[in-house]
């Protein structure tokens, strides 16, 4: 051992995470003076690297370092008084071992922004104040506005805020002049997350639940004290979030939190509303909307354990928990949950590993379960639960399906849809149509000569938009200006084909022209609040034309909805992703939950151009479910998830040499390593070019990997991930591992 350790301080080395690409460690010596918890993981702490500084995390301590200790620099500042919680950083860990991700940028990606810039782990606080009882008033005999002031502060006992005086109009003078005569004190509170006042837990008693719901919330009572998961699959409308609250009711009687995983943003508001209705526990949401500090509120607020209930989206499976009670993952098989760049993370299985870590119960919701996890309900790993009953007196509406083979159509819309559309209307009901293609048209052609309107920078065409009007891509957000004259032939006769939102409003409205119609698709949402302002128009149950893509199939309570029209069930159907057909299938059952929901039974129009097909045949007649275990009948025999396990390589370059060469040379050296026995059920496939090929002027190709066993999956990721990483190469062009992908795009 060299001379020079002997000068380092007692802890040793310091094996620091940091936000980098490289997967590894960085080894530093401890600061001059130790934090006063001592060295030890998951303190925060700012480091150089390089000319500059960085916030990493310590994660571990050793004795030696592979450099020598002459070159090792020094911790230039601790940032925290106590580690970061260790549920959190057993949950980073294991994501970035199973990812096959970097543990520094998994660390960062999983902080609050304001820790990840240094910023102290507390919750903001506000001072409140408070009138100050049995106390001599003569003072005020000469100070009106101080009297009234003082009055004002004895009609809130709870204490009011400085912005909420000044709100009245009492300016900061006279507070600080009760302040200096002894008639006003204030207190310093944590702005999120109050600790829970008194015992009764609810703020509205629990509403009535039907046989099927009791018998569900005895299942789930059953193991409230150990790792329990469950699949809860249920009808749209049958009453899933009732059984939410009741089980989250039980845990929080323990004194212990849930956290409620939902797939969009635009679930968030309803579902708070609800559940804050419903308890007088602090009830907090973690989502993109919020700001940096409010953020690192809730965080701050669920680690300490005030936050007994957290509502969030996909990025919210990372709050830490500080008494772990129960996981609720609602709308389970959403897409949402699964992060497609940087660390490629799933939250829903995220929240079964952690669950299992805990030994919590874990609660998955849905009307239409991913294939994988009816597979464990099927298998006996998961309790499978059901709930086959709505809330309302009728059944959910069967699915229609409407020949659009040779028939005219107006804006995308079949004679006998626009009838029933009319007729819903008389009636005094609303009607959602919905196109899941935004704009106006998919594409704008030329007529003369059959030109289309090409993206420069993908294999893809561009949308036509009409408010405002250009040309956009939605793969690279390109945009452009419509042309005047085709560009190859100079026809003016260009022509918009195919059915967008804005097209199908345009033509609604020209049909309809007293009947309001609400489009909402990602254009019409844009500005703040904008969506939940057009739901609470929605929901006053005027009759109205509802124009929308997928945005309104998730989740949404819409009442006076009785009539559901799809125009083109035929997107999703043929595509070559193998989970196509499971996905499109999810989506119109979804969407189709909407009609119906209230006093009045539904109707499903499905336009389709395959009325014959097989699987669109028997999710009309049998529903999601038998259509699901059709589908798993099919994985089975062709040996695809979830019957086996996947693994892609995407690589991607602006010189397509580059990354042809690149994985051709990976492929090669991957096959040969598994050519070992114990790799016999461990496969790759390809490279084979990505579906689109050409995007924002790269080129993308993809290795697969599949295997029987997880773990043989990883072991083959694992050196794959190696042999990228010293592969000078490799450093030239962009890569990444995606473990379970659910797109092959």
């Amino acid at each position: 051992m060299p001379d020079a350790f002997s000068s380092a301080p007692p802890a040793g080395i310091l094996n620091v995470a940091l936000p980098s690409p490289l997967r590894r460690l960085f080894d530093y010596l401890p600061s001059a003076t130790p934090p006063a918890c001592g060295w030890q993981p998951g303190l925060r702490v700012r480091v150089p690297f390089g000319r500059r500084e960085v916030v990493g995390v310590i994660v571990e301590q050793a004795a030696t370092s592979a450099l020598p200790l002459t070159q090792l620099r020094r911790v230039s500042e601790v940032l925290d008084e106590a580690p970061l919680p260790t549920d959190w950083l057993w949950l980073c860990r294991f994501a970035a071992r199973y990812y096959q991700h970097g543990l520094g940028d998994t660390l960062h990606h999983a902080l609050p922004a304001r820790l990840r810039q240094g910023h102290p782990m507390a919750g903001r606080t506000q001072r409140l104040w408070h009138a100050n009882a049995g106390v001599d008033e003569t003072s005020l005999a000469r100070a009106p506005r101080q009297a009234a002031l003082l009055e004002l502060l004895r009609q809130h006992p709870h204490g009011l805020a400085a912005r909420a005086i000044s709100a009245h109009g009492f300016p900061r003078d006279a507070l600080l002049g009760l302040e200096k005569k002894g008639l006003a004190r204030f207190e310093e509170v944590t702005l999120a997350a109050p600790a829970l006042q008194g015992g009764n837990l609810l703020a509205t008693p629990a509403l009535p639940l039907n046989r099927e719901q009791a018998v569900v919330l005895a299942a789930l009572h059953e193991g409230l004290e150990r790792f329990h998961p469950c699949l809860l699959e249920g009808v749209t409308g049958s009453g899933k979030t009732e059984v939410y609250l009741q089980l989250i009711e039980a845990v929080a009687a323990k004194g212990r939190q849930s956290l409620v995983l939902v797939p969009e943003i635009g679930l968030t508001p309803q579902t708070l509303a609800r559940f804050r209705s419903r308890f007088k526990v602090p009830v907090l949401a973690l989502h993109s909307g919020l700001s940096d500090a409010e953020r690192l509120d809730v965080w701050e607020a669920a680690a300490d354990g005030r936050a007994l209930i957290i509502i969030g989206t996909r990025s919210a499976i990372f709050t830490p928990l500080a008494n772990p009670g129960a996981i609720i993952v609602d709308e389970e098989h959403d897409g949402s949950y699964k992060q497609q760049d940087n660390l490629r993370y799933h939250a829903r299985d995220l929240a079964v590993a952690r669950a299992h870590h805990h030994q919590i119960p874990l609660l998955l919701g849905s009307a239409t379960p991913s294939l994988e996890s009816l597979h464990q309900a099927l298998s006996g790993s998961y309790r499978h639960l059901r709930l086959t009953q709505r809330a309302s007196v009728h059944p959910p509406a069967k699915l229609e399906l409407v020949d659009l083979r040779h028939q005219p159509t107006q804006g995308g819309l079949l004679p006998i849809t626009l009838r029933t559309i009319k007729a819903t209307l008389a009636a005094g009901k609303q009607v959602l149509v919905f196109i899941n293609r935004r704009g106006f048209a998919p594409t704008l052609a030329c007529h003369a000569c059959g030109w289309t309107a090409d993206c420069l920078q993908c294999d893809a065409r561009m949308t036509l938009h009409r408010q405002p009007s250009l040309l956009a891509c939605h793969h690279c957000d390109s945009r452009r200006a419509l042309p005047d004259a085709c560009p190859e032939c100079g026809s003016a006769d260009l022509r918009a084909l195919g059915a967008g939102t804005e097209r199908t409003e345009e033509t609604l409205q020209s049909l309809f022209p007293k009947t309001p119609i609400y489009r909402i698709d990602r254009d019409s949402t844009r500005r703040k609040d904008s969506f939940e302002q057009m739901l609470k128009e929605i929901h006053r149950g005027e009759a109205s034309l509802l124009v929308g893509t997928q945005m309104l199939a998730k989740g949404h309570h819409l009442p006076h909805v009785t009539l559901v029209v799809v125009i083109n069930a035929d997107g999703g159907l043929y595509a070559a992703d193998f989970r196509a057909l499971e996905h499109s299938a999810q989506l119109l059952e979804q969407v189709a939950g909407r009609a119906g929901r209230a006093a009045d039974p539904g109707r499903v129009l499905v336009q389709t151009l395959h009325p014959d097909d097989p699987h669109l045949g028997l999710l009309a007649e049998h529903g999601y479910g038998a259509l699901a275990r059709s589908l798993l009948d099919e994985r089975r025999q062709a040996k695809l998830p979830p019957f086996c396990f996947m693994a892609l390589l995407r690589v991607e370059s602006p010189r397509e040499e580059a990354a042809t060469a690149l994985i051709q040379e990976a492929a090669a050296a991957l096959r040969e390593w598994l050519a070992n026995p114990q790799s016999a059920d461990c496969f790759c496939l390809g490279p084979v070019p990505a579906p689109m090929e050409r995007r924002q002027n790269r080129y993308h190709l993809h290795l697969m990997l599949t295997a029987e066993r997880r773990s043989q999956l990883h072991a083959a990721a694992n050196w794959l991930v190696q042999w990228l990483d010293a592969h000078r190469e490799a450093r030239k062009v962009r890569w990444s591992i995606d473990i379970d992908p659910q797109t092959l795009s």
